[in-house]
Parts: structure tokens; sequence; C-alpha cells
């Protein structure tokens, strides 16, 4: 019995937090991808983004027409969240993540580098409500509807969105990258690290839902530093490492509270049922005594 109550507070507890460090890791490695890409002279997010949508839509959809179900939600809900996502994933890898945006900001107030901090930061105000609005939107179809046909759906509109704006937005940056092995490699490796974020967020958006996905991500930025360090063989500076230990530590913390918080209802309405049997139990009690009296 201990065994068993162990292992339900482990699954309730540390696997979100385990999984969330997951995606975590597999978004770091995007980052990382997309970083190479740009490093090699290709500035096309939104192509980035079209081969890991096209990979999304293939296998899940695949899976769908095998199903041969109609859909559970409206067609025009995931076209919003399918343009949301786009929206969000463009922002936030043409900008190479918030990081990058204060680092420019912190040079342009030394007079050097960040000719337009101002803009920027509007961008990542701009991206980071587009993917949160993604994120919502996921978490409540995930816990409402089926899996499959949200990762699908995003893949498919994502497509479909990302094939409309990519001439509008990328056509001169496609005709002057010089393609080569290395950027074909580093397209595939973003869209197979892209293709594990979409596959496993849903788990966690359903398990925890979108706080402790946003929180998990936290981390993504040590992975960053640990993932280049393994390339570039550079030195990494042991604050990183206490970095990550308090924000898993607050990870664990916050996993806990929550589950404590969504069992106290269950909690409480079981105890309302066992004083309901057990009132029940006592006035049929008393009628058999009123009837052996009588």
């Amino acid at each position: 019995m201990d065994n068993i109550s162990w292992w339900r507070n482990y699954e309730g507890t540390f696997y979100p937090v385990f999984l969330g460090q997951v995606v975590s890791f597999v978004m770091a490695l995007m980052s990382f991808t997309s970083s190479l890409v740009a490093n090699l002279g290709a500035n096309t997010p939104l192509s980035l983004s079209f081969f890991s949508y096209t990979a999304l839509a293939l296998v899940y959809g695949g899976i769908m027409i095998y199903r041969r179900q109609k859909l559970q939600v409206p067609w025009y809900w995931y076209a919003l969240l399918g343009l949301a996502d786009v929206q969000g994933n463009f922002l936030a890898v043409c900008l190479a993540g918030l990081g990058l945006v204060l680092l420019s900001d912190a040079k342009a107030s030394d007079g050097s580098g960040g000719s337009k901090p101002i803009l920027g930061d509007i961008f990542v105000i701009v991206g980071t409500f587009f993917f949160s609005m993604s994120n919502v939107g996921e978490e409540f179809c995930v816990k409402k509807k089926d899996r499959i046909e949200v990762v699908s759906m995003i893949g498919l509109f994502g497509l479909l969105v990302t094939i409309i704006e990519i001439p509008i937005l990328e056509r001169k940056s496609l005709e002057s990258v010089k393609w080569s092995a290395e950027i074909i490699l580093a397209f595939c490796g973003y869209a197979v690290a892209s293709f594990m974020f979409y596959t496993l967020v849903p788990f966690l958006l359903e398990m925890s839902g979108s706080t402790l996905f946003n929180l998990s991500l936290l981390t993504s930025d040590v992975w960053a530093v640990v993932i280049r360090t393994f390339f570039y063989k550079q030195k990494v500076e042991w604050l990183y490492f206490v970095a990550f230990a308090l924000v898993v530590t607050g990870l664990i913390i916050y996993s806990k509270t929550e589950k404590d918080h969504v069992n106290a209802p269950a909690n409480i309405e079981e105890a309302d049922q066992r004083y309901q049997l057990l009132n029940e139990d006592e006035e049929q009690a008393d009628h058999r005594r009123h009837e052996t009296i009588s």
C-alpha cells in the first residue's frame, strides 16, 4: 500500500516536472538549431516552421484519416490556434529569444549594437502574446478533447499559414541562401526537435496545465548553455547550475502545491458523501428501532 501511494505521489509531483524538463531541453535544441541556421546565413524562421508543421500534419493527420472521425472542435478555432502558433514561433525564432534582446539593450546603453532595442522589445511582447494564446488554447483543447486531433490540426493550419506567409515575408531571404549540407542538416535537426516538442507538450498540458509548462521553460536557457558547451567546448559558469537547481526546486514545490490544491475538492466531496451515507445509516437504524418498539 505504501509503495502504491509513493508511486502516485511520484507520478503526480515529479513526473510532470521531469517531463517539463524534457520539453525544456527539446526547446533548447530548437533554439540552438535555429541560431545555427541563422549563423549559416539562412534567416528564414517561417521556412523552418514549414518543415515542422509538415511533419505534424503528415504523421498526426494520417492518424486522423485512419480513424475517420469527425472534428470535436470547430475548424475555425483550430485555424486561430494555428495562426497564433505560427506568429509566436516566427517572432521567437526571428529574434532568437528574449535573452538576446536584453543583451542588445545592454549594448545599446553603452553606445554600441542594438540599433532598435524598443522595436525588439515590442516584437518580443507581441511574440509572447501569441505564444501565450497558443498555449492556453492548446491546453483547453487537449484537456477537453483529443490530443491527436489538436496536434494534427495545429500542424495542418500552421502549414497553411506558413505557405501563405513565406512568399510574402521570406522570398528574398530564401533566394539569397547558399544551400549546403550543414544548412540542410540544421533544418532537419530543427524539424525533429520541433516535432518532439509538439508531441510532448500536450501530455504536459493535460497533466499540469500551461502554468507549469511555461515555468518549466525557464530552464531552457540553462539547457541551451549545456548544448553549446557540448558542441563548442565552452566553459559553463557554476551559477548556471545553481540557477537550474533553484528553478527545478521551485517547480517541484509548485507541482506538489498544485496537486494538493486539485485533490482538496475531491477529498472534501468524498468526505461529504461518507457523512451523508452515515446519516442515512443512522436514520435507517432509528427507523428499525421504532418498528421494533411498535
